[in-house]
């Protein structure tokens, strides 16, 4: 039989039904504070609870695609001018049941961008909004292996479906880029101080971190900040002398990478 007889004879109907779809963990910085994208859902399953930006995948469309067309619907960015956004394929959720309506797979792609604009609501959601990671209750990542993801009690946004893992593998991630990547380049402007940058990992990370030794190891790192040979117009709120201005390096890679301060110890 060829390749032609067999397609012209295939009866997809023989098996069972199997949608895919695309969730974004969409990260920014606002107010010092690390954000996550969310939307209320306006019609079930799920009515009422907040979930990722996402949806089935179009016919004609590969998930890449699929993911920046839903960031962008939601934030209002065009997808043409996504080029600033970092997205990256964060994993393949398919437990059995975990989609009422059917069996449903979703690829989740983890998005950093700064300065996103306020989001707006599309056709199947309530309510978009940037909302405090810390106000999710979400679980700590060391304890998530082999456990139920849950939030906390008394967390007022309740995630649907199981985007409560979702969203902690995302953070974990998100955590771990930092350690190894330049990405946190991508949350401050063009040129910056050592201490803008330092305020993003505190962010990211959760912790608060020694302001001397971030700034002899970010240094000790070839390639990854370039000095533009300037300084600030002024010094601190404290007064003080002006700070030196940066520029990202053209590293790819952190070597030697800049652990988490609770990694750090772990590997003593």
């Amino acid at each position: 039989m060829t390749e032609e007889e067999f397609l012209a004879t295939y009866d997809p109907r023989a098996y069972p039904p199997v949608a895919v779809t695309v969730d974004v963990v969409a990260f920014t910085i606002r107010d010092g504070r690390l954000h996550l994208l969310l939307v209320r859902r306006a019609a079930p399953p799920h009515a009422g609870h907040w979930a990722l930006p996402g949806g089935f995948v179009h016919p004609d469309e590969d998930l890449p695609t699929g993911a920046g067309r839903e960031l962008a619907e939601e934030t209002g960015v065009q997808a043409g001018a996504l080029g600033r956004v970092h997205l990256e394929q964060l994993g393949t959720y398919g437990a059995p049941g975990r989609d009422p309506r059917m069996r449903v797979v979703s690829v989740a792609y983890l998005a950093f961008a700064p300065d996103l604009p306020d989001p707006a609501a599309g056709s199947d959601a309530d309510e978009a909004a940037w909302v405090a990671v810390d106000s999710l209750g979400l679980p700590d990542a060391a304890t998530l292996t082999g456990r139920p993801v849950q939030q906390r009690p008394g967390t007022t946004r309740k995630l649907a479906f199981d985007h409560t893992r979702i969203v902690a593998d995302g953070l974990d991630r998100a955590r771990s880029k930092l350690e190894y990547t330049p990405l946190a380049t991508r949350f401050v402007g063009p040129e910056f101080t050592i201490a803008e940058l330092r305020a993003v990992y505190e962010t990211v990370w959760g912790d608060t971190l020694h302001a001397g030794n971030f700034h002899r190891k970010v240094l000790s790192v070839p390639g990854f900040l370039d000095s533009v040979g300037a300084t600030t117009d002024r010094g601190g709120a404290r007064g003080g002398p002006r700070a030196r201005l940066y520029r990202a390096g053209d590293a790819r890679l952190l070597h030697p990478a800049l652990l988490r301060p609770s990694r750090e110890e772990a590997v003593r």
